[in-house]
């Protein structure tokens, strides 16, 4: 175990209340690919628009099946299972502390964690009709995007898009599980997508941050930066 992963623990037991901030790369060891890095969703070369817009409520409504096509076979991994890095958050938060995830895979759920704001929503819950609002299961979304009895669009979760306001009601736990945590960590994420990464303003002054991840963030307020696998970091606490 290296000095730094040790450093990590001793937080991780002295701490009244830690706040995970989670993204992609946390569940990349379950098998869903990341967005950004250099194998990411994101540098795939199949559509003929950026990533951005492909998942964006603008390509929802102007090119419906275009955009079911890239999030059925690039979004939903329906049998991904939860992996050590889940499983270690799910423990500790549900003793003291709160996950705030821009996952929209459910696998914190999965993993049994009680105490998860997703941020951007999800792929599988209130899956539903533009028009009507007629609810689906995923299983009938992925086979297709028309309702047809009334010919609507099928949305696909509670996922928030790009070009959409995330739900103030989210934003709101969110802030407040920063906001009550004398210990942040944040693990497998960029930091490049606002609102989520205004997230650490709301920290208190005396709340003590770590950082995971394989590239090095650069955030000058952490106390810590471990530039390594996070399953690598988890399973050794």
């Amino acid at each position: 175990m290296t000095d730094k992963i040790k450093e990590f623990k001793t937080l991780l037991n002295q701490a009244k209340f830690v706040t995970f901030l989670t993204g992609a790369g946390v569940s990349v060891p379950s098998g869903i690919p990341d967005y950004r890095s250099k194998n990411g969703l994101y540098k795939r070369e199949k559509y003929n628009f950026p990533p951005e817009y492909m998942l964006s409520h603008d390509n929802l409504i102007k090119h419906p099946d275009v955009f079911h096509d890239f999030v059925v076979h690039n979004m939903y991994f329906p049998d991904a299972k939860p992996n050590i890095i889940h499983q270690k958050m799910a423990e500790i938060s549900n003793q003291k502390g709160a996950i705030v995830t821009q996952n929209v895979d459910k696998l914190h759920t999965k993993a049994g964690a009680k105490n998860v704001v997703e941020f951007h929503g999800n792929l599988y819950d209130n899956i539903h009709c533009l028009t009507c609002g007629k609810q689906f299961d995923y299983h009938d979304y992925l086979k297709d995007f028309r309702h047809h009895e009334d010919n609507g669009i099928i949305r696909p979760g509670t996922t928030v898009l790009y070009g959409e306001n995330i739900n103030p009601d989210n934003f709101q736990n969110a802030a407040l599980m920063v906001q009550k945590a004398d210990l942040l960590v944040v693990v497998g994420t960029s930091f490049k997508v606002y609102p989520f990464a205004g997230l650490l303003e709301y920290s208190s002054p005396e709340a003590k941050l770590v950082v995971i991840n394989k590239e090095d963030l650069d955030i000058d307020s952490s106390i810590l930066a471990i530039a390594d696998d996070a399953t690598n970091v988890f399973s050794q606490i």
